[in-house]
C-alpha cells in the first residue's frame, strides 16, 4: 500500500468517526430524568423573572411553550412550540436539518466514495475538502444557535418597584421565605398558606409523575403542562423504562413574583430541593439510570389560579 492509499484510507476512517459523532453532538438531550420543563407566564412567558436569594442566577428561557410572543394568552395545543430549530430530542427538521443532512450526505458519505463536494480531487485535497465541509456545517450550527437564542431572550425585563430591602424571613413551617424576590412589587398577595400550599404541589406533582398518574396531574397542573407530562411518559415507555421521584424534601423557597392577569392570578417561586431520582428498568426494576442518593435541584415554578380558585402548576424553568 503506497502513501496516497494509506492517506486516502485514513481519510475514509475520520469521514466513518465524524458521520457517527456529529449525529450525537447536534442531538439535544433530554434536562433530566425527573419532571420536565415549559409551561407558560401568562404575558411574561419570554420574560425572564427577578432573581431571589435562592436563585440568584439566571432562569433559562421556556424549552417548550404553547404561548406566542406578544400573547398574553396561553395558546391552544395546536399552536405548540415544536422547538424551533432544535427539537426536544435531537435535530431539528427544519432549514438546519435540511442542510447539515445534505451536507452529511453530500460530503462525509460521499467520502467513502471518493466524492463530495470536492469530488474528483484525491489524497491531501480530499483531506481538505474534509475540512471544509466540516468548517461550512460548523459554521451554520453556530449561526443557527446564535438565531435561537437571540429569539429566546426575554422580550422584556419585568420592571418593578423598588428593592423590598433585604433577604426572606425564615418560614418555621416551611422551605420558604415571606419576601419578595429583588425587584418585585407584586400586586396579587401571597399568604403562608400559599406558600404551603406551592410546597405540597412540589412533592404531590412528583409522586404523580413517578406514578405516571395522568389523572392526578390533571388536578395538579395545567393542561398545557399535563399535555408535556404526558409526551414524556410516553417516551419513557418507549424506552421500556419508568422515572421515580422520591424523598422530595423543598429547603429554601423565595417568590420571585405575582402579579394578575384578568381573572388569573400567577405567582412565579424559586424553590431549592433535594430528591432521590432514579430511571428502573420496566418490569425488572433493575436500575438503569439516575442515582439512589439524594441531590439538590433548584428550579423556578410558576402557578395560576383563577380568582377565588385552586393553584395550579402552570411552568418549570431551569436556572442556569
Amino acid at each position: 500500500m503506497n502513501f496516497s492509499q494509506r492517506t486516502r484510507g485514513i481519510v475514509r476512517a475520520i469521514a466513518v468517526a465524524m458521520a457517527l459523532a456529529l449525529p450525537v453532538m447536534m442531538t439535544v438531550s433530554a434536562a433530566d430524568a425527573r419532571v420536565g420543563g415549559g409551561g407558560s407566564r401568562g404575558s411574561r412567558t419570554f420574560s425572564a423573572p427577578p432573581s431571589t436569594n435562592t436563585a440568584p442566577g439566571s432562569v433559562a428561557p421556556m424549552n417548550r411553550t404553547f404561548s406566542q410572543p406578544g400573547s398574553p394568552n396561553m395558546g391552544a395545543p395546536a399552536a405548540a412550540n415544536s422547538g424551533g430549530l432544535f427539537g426536544r430530542g435531537g435535530m431539528g427538521r427544519g432549514l438546519l436539518g435540511g442542510l447539515a443532512a445534505g451536507f452529511l450526505g453530500a460530503g462525509l458519505f460521499g467520502m467513502l466514495f471518493g466524492g463530495g463536494l470536492f469530488s474528483g480531487l484525491g489524497g491531501l485535497s480530499s483531506m481538505l475538502g474534509l475540512l471544509l465541509q466540516i468548517g461550512l456545517i460548523v459554521l451554520v450550527v453556530r449561526l443557527a444557535m446564535s438565531w435561537w437564542q437571540r429569539r429566546n431572550t426575554p422580550a422584556a425585563a419585568y420592571a418593578g418597584g423598588p428593592d423590598v430591602g433585604p433577604g426572606p424571613q425564615a418560614n418555621a413551617r416551611s422551605g420558604f421565605g415571606f419576601g419578595l424576590g429583588g425587584g418585585s412589587n407584586a400586586p396579587v398577595e401571597i399568604a403562608p398558606g400559599d406558600y404551603e400550599t406551592f410546597e405540597r404541589l412540589l412533592g404531590d406533582i412528583q409522586t404523580a409523575w413517578s406514578n405516571e398518574d395522568i389523572a392526578k396531574l390533571h388536578t395538579l397542573a395545567t393542561p398545557e403542562m399535563v399535555s408535556y407530562f404526558s409526551k414524556d411518559l410516553e417516551e419513557n415507555k418507549a424506552r421500556n423504562v419508568t422515572n421515580k421521584v422520591t424523598n422530595v424534601k423543598l429547603l429554601q423557597g423565595d417568590l420571585a413574583e405575582a402579579w394578575r392577569e384578568g381573572d388569573s392570578e400567577y405567582a412565579t417561586v424559586a424553590m431549592r430541593y433535594s430528591l432521590v431520582d432514579t430511571v428502573l428498568e420496566r418490569g425488572t426494576g433493575r436500575q438503569v439510570g439516575g442515582s439512589t442518593q439524594p441531590e439538590e435541584v433548584t428550579e423556578v415554578w410558576t402557578f395560576v389560579r383563577q380568582r377565588g380558585g385552586n393553584w395550579e402548576l402552570s411552568a418549570i424553568q431551569q436556572t442556569n
